[in-house]
């Protein structure tokens, strides 16, 4: 669970573009699916691409808006997530996806446990639909901040956080910085076992550390006035180091481009809304040994949106928490 508290004064937006809801509730009942994966391929294909995937649950959840404060709650009801023979995978994903006016927020901390390799039937050994591999972790802690130049028409709340209304199409140039480190280990390789590989190349754990500048654009396509589609396109340099960990330790320090992607698509009106967001990150680790391994985190969200306008008592109690930006598990 994360809180973020907005320190930005909000700007004279041209309400031709979009309206904002500041003085409505914004309810919304929601599914909701997070994961964190791991990409492992070897240049000299002695083993073939690896896909690690967590079993991660699909949440249904309620969670309402008010002014600049965001509180989301959900669960992972077992109807929704039917037993398919992918193991079980005990996690944290905690992301943050905060938008003061002009700027962009999002910062990641994920902890999971327990993966599986995509596609099923890969390396799996009789009457298994899935190789899996409860030693495997994973630990990643990131964070992207970029200014958003034409926020006094552009609205990321729109979008993401249903606060706002976006009539008109609109876009806008990006920029900012990230940053991100973690590892990935397991009890032993993290090779399947039934790859010949030579032991002086195996590894069991890979720790890194990568930052840099990014740039990118974000533009939101109105339809008559309700309906819209946008997208998000960041792409960051990342110089860091990998360190991999098998009979020796190496290190490898590289210049890396990584990237992070929204999309959007829905309805938007006064009253209702309905729109499905995705978010997507790829974070690229420094080349050791020949091998190229990546962290993909991601996190898709359909959303029903009803706003309406609070109970003089209730407006009270609501105007006593409105320093808080965001809350969200």
């Amino acid at each position: 669970m994360l809180f973020y508290t907005d320190l930005f004064a909000q700007i004279q937006h041209d309400t031709t573009y979009f309206e904002r809801f500041t003085e409505m509730v914004t309810s919304r009942i929601y599914f909701s699916r997070k994961y964190t994966g791991i990409d492992i391929k070897d240049r000299l294909k002695d083993a073939p691409l690896l896909r690690y995937r967590p079993n991660s649950t699909l949440n249904m959840g309620v969670g309402a808006s008010y002014d600049v404060f965001t509180l989301n709650l959900a669960l992972g009801f077992g109807f929704l997530n039917p037993e398919r023979g992918k193991g079980d995978t005990k996690y944290l994903d905690a992301q943050l996806h905060a938008y003061p006016d002009k700027w962009a927020i999002d910062g990641f901390i994920q902890l999971y446990n327990g993966y599986h390799l995509v596609p099923e039937g890969e390396f799996t050994a009789e009457n298994q639909h899935y190789y899996y591999r409860p030693d495997i972790k994973v630990r990643e802690i990131g964070a992207s901040v970029k200014y958003v130049f034409n926020g006094e028409k552009f609205s990321y709340k729109a979008a993401f956080l249903q606060t706002e209304w976006q009539k008109k199409s609109a876009g806008t140039l990006l920029l900012g910085g990230e940053i991100y480190g973690g590892l990935v280990k397991g009890d032993s390789s993290l090779i399947p076992g039934s790859v010949m590989l030579d032991p002086s190349r195996d590894f069991d754990k890979l720790f890194f550390m990568e930052l840099g500048p990014n740039i990118g654009y974000a533009y939101t396509l109105v339809i008559a006035k309700h309906y819209f589609l946008m997208g998000s396109a960041t792409g960051n340099i990342g110089v860091g180091f990998t360190n991999q960990y098998g009979q020796e330790k190496s290190t490898n320090w590289s210049v890396n481009a990584n990237y992070l992607l929204k999309a959007s698509v829905g309805y938007n009106s006064k009253r209702w809304a309905i729109n499905a967001n995705y978010v997507y990150s790829k974070v690229r680790l420094a080349q050791n040994n020949d091998f190229n391994s990546s962290l993909l985190t991601g996190n898709y969200r359909l959303n029903l949106v009803y706003r309406f306008v609070p109970s003089p008592k209730g407006r009270k109690i609501l105007d006593a928490i409105n320093p808080y930006q965001y809350l969200d598990q």
